[in-house]
């Protein structure tokens, strides 16, 4: 009991001392002072389309529809054991 000699604010200084470490993280991770709005205070110029109409490596009627190399059937090559 706080008659023994132990003041009372030491048994007040536990929670409220988790309080304040609990307010001090939960400011510090989530930033709730900072606001950034990201329309508002960043400004972007939009630019043209640049770039060209070129066909590279057109295959057609092919009957091979699977990738060389293909593991999909084989569970023991493609998932190894860790460790």
């Amino acid at each position: 009991m706080a008659s023994e000699g132990v003041p009372a604010w030491i048994l007040a200084a536990g929670p409220a001392g988790g309080a304040a470490t609990y307010w001090a993280l939960y400011r510090y991770y989530r930033n709730t002072d900072k606001s950034h709005a990201y329309e508002r205070d960043t400004l972007i110029t939009a630019q043209p389309v640049s770039g060209s109409q070129e066909k590279v490596d057109h295959i057609s009627r092919t009957r091979d529809s699977d990738i060389d190399g293909d593991n999909s059937s084989n569970y023991r090559q493609r998932v190894r054991r860790m460790g």
